[in-house]
């Protein structure tokens, strides 16, 4: 099932209700990150969660919307630009397929495969 995209206000807005509320990490769980989250609430008697959340608050209305994207929308349309050489492409394409039948056929890791394929869409 796809999700909707993250905002970069509504996280900032919930970061930022995390730094005047007795509760903080919201914005945690808005991102994808259960664990901070879950660490966020663990440590809410103290200030450290709360003066994290007013910096990240801040950091993420700041932040370039493609680095926000590239940071918490991993799962976004990826916009093709019209530069792109269809033979590059192409080429791209048999590398991941030979890739995955390397991976497919035991001779690589999934570690392995993993940072090759990121490699290659780099």
């Amino acid at each position: 099932m796809l999700s909707k995209p993250k905002g970069r206000r509504v996280a900032a807005i919930l970061a930022f209700s995390g730094a005047v509320i007795p509760v903080s990490g919201l914005h945690k769980f808005y991102l994808g990150q259960p664990v901070w989250g879950i660490l966020y609430l663990l440590l809410s008697w103290t200030p450290i969660p709360h003066v994290a959340s007013a910096i990240e608050g801040f950091w993420y209305l700041v932040q370039d919307p493609d680095d926000f994207d590239r940071n918490f929308n991993l799962n976004s349309p990826v916009t093709v630009q019209s530069s792109v050489d269809p033979s590059q492409v192409a080429a791209m394409a048999e590398a991941l397929r030979q890739l995955e039948q390397l991976r497919q056929e035991g001779l690589i890791s999934e570690y392995e495969f993993e940072q090759k394929r990121r490699k290659l869409l780099d």
